[in-house]
């Protein structure tokens, strides 16, 4: 007798799975369609990865800039005096 606790993997998708979901999509857009959607997936994925390498390259340019402010702004400072009475 197994006493141990079986794990489920419940999150995966085995291949009879997938192919199931492409049969429905399939039936369900027909052969004529799936380039079409498959073309605008492709122009939107594009799209996404144009914009996160504009996002980091503006990141990119910023950094440095970020850096020269703090190093001028602290060599700028005023010196603090201190009395000694």
């Amino acid at each position: 007798m197994n006493t141990e606790p079986q794990i489920q993997l419940a999150g995966m998708i085995g291949g009879q799975e997938i192919l199931i979901i492409l049969l429905v999509v399939l039936i369900f857009f027909g052969g004529k369609k799936i380039p079409e959607l498959m073309k605008g997936l492709g122009k939107g994925m594009r799209e996404y990865k144009k914009a996160v390498s504009g996002i980091e390259e503006q990141l990119s340019e910023e950094k440095p800039k970020n850096q020269e402010y703090t190093a001028q702004s602290e060599s700028s400072a005023p010196a603090t005096e201190t009395k000694n009475d």
